[in-house]
């Protein structure tokens, strides 16, 4: 196992790669996201993306983070996830991770072997939906896509989006279902989750986090989290400690 700790500003990303081990990725401050299998993941610090060798990613920060990677050669691990997997982050596994990233010079090696056993045995993986929102492949609907994406909380609907870009209600709505899988009332409620995400990991309310990306109400919004991602935003933002995202 080897741990590599990355520094990266808000917007940065590493481009598509791959690599030849596991990876963990993780972020014990800001929040990642990585793309991978045609899907994006959101990761503030109580949780990290299994990816397994060989699956092409890239992975960036919606804020400043650290990125701390480890490493895991496939000969030598037990893990057998062929899909990327979120893991849950608990206290120990946490101090694991830190104290291995001190580097393999300044821990005995048989040390270092148990403290390596110790966090395969920790990983648990979350049963968590990931949040998609694909662009449209139709011109005309790529633009409705990125209005809201400048501001999730616009609520004009399908037959005032039409009058701005020149299609009817119901082409854009074809244009949507074809283009990304979902209906343009599925997609919406993906893009304010994804926009929600980094807001709920720097500590914003419930409340102030629902009224941004368009709800009317936090109980709304609450009920439109645990339906896209599996939990309530409570739960997938805890704190170490037990605390939840203020509401």
């Amino acid at each position: 196992m080897a741990v590599g700790s990355f520094p990266l500003d808000g917007g940065e990303w590493f481009a598509r790669h791959e690599h030849g081990a596991h990876q963990l990725a993780w972020a014990p401050h800001g929040v990642l996201a990585v793309q991978a299998a045609g899907r994006t993941w959101v990761l503030p610090s109580t949780v990290a993306l299994w990816i397994p060798a060989g699956v092409p990613h890239a992975t960036g920060a919606t804020s400043a983070a650290l990125l701390r990677s480890l490493y895991f050669w496939p000969d030598r691990c037990p893990v057998s996830w062929d899909e990327p997997q979120v893991v849950a982050m608990s206290g120990l596994l946490r101090e694991l991770i830190g104290h291995l990233a001190q580097g393999a010079d300044r821990i005995p090696a048989d040390a270092r072997l148990r403290a390596e056993s110790v966090v395969l045995d920790l990983l648990r993986p979350v049963s968590v939906t990931t949040v998609r929102a694909p662009d449209p492949t139709d011109p005309r609907a790529r633009r409705v896509a990125e209005a809201l994406r400048a501001d999730p909380s616009d609520g004009r609907t399908l037959t005032e989006w039409g009058a701005v870009v020149g299609a009817s209600a119901r082409t854009l709505a074809r244009a949507f279902v074809s283009g990304t899988g979902l209906t343009y009332g599925q997609w919406r409620a993906q893009l304010r989750l994804q926009a929600a995400m980094p807001l709920l990991a720097a500590g914003a309310t419930v409340s102030s986090v629902a009224r941004r990306v368009g709800y009317g109400s936090p109980s709304a919004f609450v009920a439109a989290f645990r339906r896209g991602v599996g939990v309530a935003p409570g739960t997938y933002f805890a704190r170490a400690g037990g605390e939840g995202v203020g509401r």
